[in-house]
Parts: C-alpha cells; structure tokens; sequence
C-alpha cells in the first residue's frame, strides 16, 4: 500500500520563538488530521501533536524546521501548519 508523504521547510518568525501558544497551536492542528507529523530541528525529530516535544525543541527565532507528514492527508497536514507560520500563528505581535 502506498503512503502520501509530504515535507516543507518553514522559518519561525516570533522574537519569542516556539514557546507554549505556538507549539499549542501546532499541535491543536495537527491533531485534525490523520497522518503522522513530525517537525525536524537541527538533529532533532519530535511528534507534532504533542506540546512538550515541540517546546523541547527550543526553536528560537530564524530556526529552519521541516514539517514531515506521512499519510492519506500529508500534504493538506504539512500546508495547514505553514500556514501557522505564515500567519504568525494568529498571535498579535511581541
């Protein structure tokens, strides 16, 4: 059986980097959809819909990571979460 996969680079924005609403976010949207999410830091690699993982991480501002999906909806999983970044998360500014 085939399984979609998909992956993107994406930049974090926030002065404060992913802390807890970011990572909080991520998660809440990840858990929309069916396929596994990770996010690769440096050398790192945790579950997307888990908060904790993500803020280990400590992906500060102008930290590269890659969204990686594997699953019927990969690729709607990994655009929904760049969007996230794109949007700043739909947090006001710091």
């Amino acid at each position: 059986m085939f399984r979609k996969s998909a992956n993107r680079r994406v930049i974090v924005s926030r002065p404060a980097g992913l802390h807890a609403r970011p990572c909080l976010a991520i998660a809440t949207t990840v858990r929309r959809f069916q396929s596994k999410v990770t996010i690769r830091c440096r050398r790192d690699t945790v579950d997307a819909s888990d908060v904790l993982q993500l803020m280990s991480l400590a992906a500060g501002q102008g930290t590269e990571l890659v969204l990686l999906a594997s699953g019927p909806d990969a690729e709607e999983a990994v655009e929904a979460l760049a969007q996230l970044f794109v949007n700043d998360f739909g947090l006001p500014d710091e």
